[in-house]
């Protein structure tokens, strides 16, 4: 018989007459048949080959995958707390997926999520305490924020039960909330807090101003702290826009005057040289548009380099005069 027909009895690969063990499977060749099996006769496989049934491995296959794929979202979603989750790579993925044994894969994932789940819950326990202090800077400004700490203590309760998806859910939300409500707080406070710096340098180069600003801010002050943000913010862009008029009709009055002042002095032999260069850039600015700019120039020009003898008139008016 031609070595041709020769088959081994366990795998059906082709084999040689002189082999005594399969090249394919290993299996011994003590007694090779005289011809091949007939196609209609089923043969078995030895006891020690592996073997799954069908139904089995495509029902586990896909929940293997839904885990692996779970476990990619809790990593993305928790970016924003700092935290690297433990994750198995892509090609641990491929193999789970192609394995007969899907058992155990199985254990490895519930093992992979219980540490994923332990670092989340302590992280989120850190993220309520600091979002507890977030919360009370915010009830300070009358920002009310009862709904939020629901939404926290609801996000540490997924997380204890284990049901990490809507835990971090809860958590995005309450985080993107109170951040929203931080950053109306903060821009507030940086338009209060440049309005009085604005009317200041006004009123130190003599420019009228509409109250006297120290008091003027503890007033806005009280205003930022009683929550009233909308009403707030309304009543600093009107101060801004009525400052800035003055600045814009007053300053190169000011400018021209000092800059006579100077000549006087360099003229008496004083050395004002470099009050003049800072009086020409600041003129400069002005002449550019940036008005704020060039008046804490001068402001300053005139508080470190000034001459004892230029004092500026300083007139504050009535609010609303201007």
């Amino acid at each position: 018989m031609a070595d041709e027909d020769l088959r081994c009895p366990a795998c059906h690969e082709h084999v040689s007459a002189s082999d005594t063990r399969c090249p394919h499977c290993g299996a011994a060749l003590d007694v090779l048949p005289e011809r091949p099996p007939p196609s209609s006769v089923r043969v078995e496989p030895p006891a020690g080959a592996r073997t799954a049934p069908a139904t089995r491995e495509s029902g586990a296959a896909p929940d293997l995958l839904r885990r692996f794929s779970k476990l990619q979202q809790w990593a993305e979603m928790v970016e924003p707390l700092g935290l690297t989750l433990p994750v198995l790579p892509r090609w641990a993925e491929e193999a789970a997926r192609r394995a007969s044994d899907h058992d155990r894969w199985a254990d490895v994932l519930t093992g992979v999520e219980r540490l994923a789940q332990n670092q989340i819950l302590a992280s989120l326990e850190e993220w309520q305490r600091d979002v507890r202090t977030r919360l009370t800077r915010l009830e300070a400004y009358a920002v009310d924020s009862r709904l939020e700490r629901d939404q926290m203590d609801d996000a540490l309760h997924f997380a204890k039960t284990g049901d990490i998806s809507r835990a971090l859910t809860a958590y995005q939300q309450v985080d993107r909330v109170i951040t929203l409500k931080e950053r109306h707080l903060d821009t507030a406070r940086e338009e209060l807090e440049s309005v009085i710096s604005l009317l200041r340098d006004m009123a130190g180069v003599g420019l009228r101003v509409p109250s006297e600003p120290n008091e003027l801010g503890q007033e806005l002050e009280r205003e930022l702290r009683s929550g009233r943000l909308a009403s707030l913010k309304q009543q600093l862009r009107a101060l801004r826009t009525q400052a800035m008029e003055e600045v814009q009709r007053e300053l190169p009055g000011f400018v021209s005057r000092y800059g006579d002042f100077l000549q006087e002095e360099r003229m008496q032999g004083t050395p004002v040289e470099t009050e003049i260069a800072e009086l020409g850039r600041g003129a400069r600015l002005f002449a550019q548009g940036h008005g704020e700019e060039a008046l804490h120039r001068m402001r300053r020009l005139l508080q470190m380099h000034g001459s004892t003898t230029f004092r500026p008139s300083r007139t504050p008016t009535p609010r609303g005069a201007l």
